[in-house]
């Protein structure tokens, strides 16, 4: 069924587009991981668009993120349907237990933080692994990647070899960005979990 809008939203760089997906796909009642809550705007949208009967879990490492994104849920009255996490996403297994209907990846740092803390290989494969684990059948996992900083391409390469490498029968990868844009300019993947596996 269409959704919708009370304005067309400027699709300018991945998050917009994300945000777009999401709004079709996340339903209330979802259960939904924002693993790098950051400032807390895919955590807002998340908890809007799950409502009253949904679950929400927002990670991040960073006081000031949570801080950020506690404050926003607070003032869009919100807070009650968030579970702020002080931890790493690569933790998403230890704290949630149940299956989740799409898990939300904003990888590189947090917006006019410290640009030193940043995600990282050795954190983000792993907690990839597990939300794609715990991803119910047509389920989504959303990616942004950011290969313009230091440390980012590499980051984005290890992230695309994974999304490339995972099972065709079981999982349908998406690259999605602009084209008029720098080659190093961020992007999104998103990864649906097949509703029925079928043969490879």
């Amino acid at each position: 069924m269409y959704r919708s809008q009370t304005a067309i939203p400027a699709l300018r760089g991945p998050v917009p587009l994300i945000h777009l997906i999401l709004r079709w796909f996340i339903q209330p009642g979802n259960r939904v991981v924002d693993a790098t809550c950051g400032n807390g705007k895919d955590t807002l949208l998340l908890a809007e668009l799950a409502g009253e009967t949904g679950q929400v879990w927002a990670f991040d490492i960073q006081p000031e993120a949570l801080s950020r994104t506690k404050q926003r849920l607070d003032e869009a009255g919100l807070a009650a349907r968030v579970n702020l996490l002080a931890v790493g996403h690569e933790q998403l297994a230890a704290h949630i237990s149940v299956p989740v209907n799409a898990a939300v990846f904003n990888l590189g740092w947090l917006p006019g933080g410290d640009r030193s803390v940043v995600t990282g290989t050795d954190t983000t494969l792993p907690a990839l692994d597990s939300a794609l684990q715990m991803l119910v059948p047509g389920g989504l996992l959303v990616v942004t990647c950011y290969p313009g900083h230091a440390g980012g391409d590499m980051e984005t390469d290890a992230v695309l070899a994974w999304s490339a490498g995972l099972a065709a029968n079981r999982f349908h990868a998406w690259r999605m960005g602009q084209l008029n844009v720098t080659t190093d300019a961020p992007f999104c993947l998103l990864i649906q979990k097949a509703t029925t596996p079928h043969a490879p």
